[in-house]
């Protein structure tokens, strides 16, 4: 970043989580990330870049070696002008979603990360001066627990996406149950991919948003949101999709136009390289939980038809979805089976505190720590060894199942065999934090509990529905 050419005009609010905002320049295909902290919350400019910092050694060390560097943008730490980033702060803030305004952007320290823009990002392949529409999927947890350590058996039966839903729901946190099971979508079967993401599409929430040019043109910010409207989706999608059937217009456009978008995910996310060390990690991580959650409605619909639970295609290993999948299935205990052992490492650091630090809990996020990844024992031998080992991989697993994938297309000329050229890349690869482990614990067992008690309830009314039935039968027939 050249200091004197700073300019808070050329920057542009793009988005924002619930720990870090992201600006983006007009013309340049770069962004920069600032960190949020609530307002009574401060922290030295030292530890804002070594924060910062971490985040790029992780992304670098660790994350590009699972999934590769081809999907890895890890990007650089810089410093800004202080009056670029607080004019920068006056010039968003009124674009900023009422719920994200709890926390403030740091304007102190000077430091952000300066990134590639994925929504807008262009390689060889691209043609030049071409639209470029960027899809955003936040897949979430792709596989059922199956460890030992799991004592509530619905747990065996549901994924953990389609359990939080009813509780996300309950809270007002989302307006209705997505029909959306990331089982679904990692499951490499076609149809069942092409029903999980026609469920994003008609209830994104925060699982997916869609970009043109850099553009936000569909997704939801929170409850508050409108309805989605495919009618206004497949307008902006007709310079990429058009339909076969040559209609222009109309509800059988609008089905034609979403249909292709499907069809052209699927096959991106069904394509890839063999780059990344993810499979590494195969030899002990193979799908051994159920391989279809019960909640699903895709699945649902099969039960009701008589049918078996859909086929399992399995995802090609070169994917990247595959490769995510495989990095998620390092929580090898469960959160049941993790606290215990974090309780441990936590009773060793209380007695001494000074191992924080050799422990790497807070980085380094070196070569060091990646190799230490790989131990996919489960055997306990009572060591704070063991213990942080799989600790350390719980909060990798993690950082996995709540990462977003971007896929960029543009309308391809050079390749005659495709209409679209495409890259895919990882976002939201930050190590989830050593702390969070205890809350972890408790959402768990609210969720697993809420989902349990909504079950329990919709049974008890089905019953009672069947036995009035049985009811009214019995007295039709003494009456006769």
């Amino acid at each position: 970043m050249e200091e004197g050419k700073m300019d808070e005009n050329e920057w542009g609010y793009h988005g924002e989580g619930n720990k870090s905002l992201v600006v983006a320049h007009a013309q340049r295909c770069v962004v920069l990330r600032f960190l949020k902290f609530p307002p009574n919350r401060k922290k030295t400019s030292e530890e804002i870049f070594q924060h910062l910092q971490n985040i790029v050694d992780f992304g670098k060390n660790v994350m590009k070696e699972f999934l590769g560097e081809n999907y890895v943008h890890y990007g650089e730490v810089v410093q800004l002008p202080l009056e670029f980033v607080k004019q920068l702060c006056l010039k968003i803030q009124s674009e900023r979603p009422e719920s994200r305004c709890d926390k403030d952007l740091d304007t102190l320290s000077g430091y952000a990360m300066c990134l590639p823009n994925l929504t807008r990002l262009q390689t060889y392949r691209f043609a030049e001066h071409r639209p470029i529409l960027c899809v955003e999927i936040k897949p979430k947890c792709g596989f059922i627990p199956f460890s030992s350590d799991v004592t509530h058996e619905m747990k065996h039966k549901v994924c953990r996406y389609c359990m939080h839903q009813h509780l996300k729901v309950a809270t007002g946190k989302w307006k209705q149950i997505s029909k959306y099971c990331p089982l679904d979508l990692y499951s490499g079967n076609k149809q069942r991919m092409h029903f999980a993401l026609k469920s994003l599409l008609q209830e994104a929430q925060n699982n997916l948003k869609i970009f043109k040019n850099g553009e936000l043109i569909y997704g939801c910010k929170d409850a508050r949101s409108p309805v989605a409207d495919w009618s206004e989706l497949a307008h902006h999608l007709k310079p990429f999709f058009f339909p076969s059937n040559g209609l222009a217009s109309g509800p059988h456009c609008t089905r034609a136009v979403i249909r292709e978008l499907v069809h052209v995910i699927t096959r991106v996310l069904l394509s890839g390289s063999d780059k990344g060390r993810a499979g590494t990690l195969s030899p002990g991580l193979g799908p051994q939980g159920p391989r279809v959650c019960e909640a699903s409605p895709f699945s649902r619909s099969l039960r009701c038809q008589g049918k078996n639970t859909p086929e399992r295609s399995g995802l090609p290993k070169g994917c990247l979805l595959y490769k995510t999948l495989q990095v998620q299935m390092l929580d090898l205990l469960d959160i049941e089976g993790l606290y215990p052992l974090y309780n441990r490492v936590e009773r060793y650091l209380e007695e001494f505190p000074e191992e924080r630090k050799t422990l790497q809990i807070d980085g380094p996020y070196d070569e060091a720590f990646y190799q230490k990844l790989l131990d996919l024992s489960t055997e306990d031998d009572g060591t704070v060894a063991f213990a942080l080992t799989k600790v350390q991989q719980y909060r990798v697993a993690m950082t996995a199942k709540d990462c977003s994938i971007m896929i960029a297309l543009s309308p391809c000329l050079q390749d005659a065999r495709s209409r679209f050229a495409f890259s895919v890349s990882v976002l939201d690869l930050d190590l989830k934090p050593y702390e969070s482990i205890p809350h972890q614990y408790k959402l768990d067992g609210k969720i697993v509990n809420y989902y349990s008690k909504t079950v329990r309830a919709k049974d008890n009314a089905v019953m009672s529905t069947r036995f009035k039935e049985s009811e009214d039968c019995t007295l039709v027939l003494h009456k006769v």
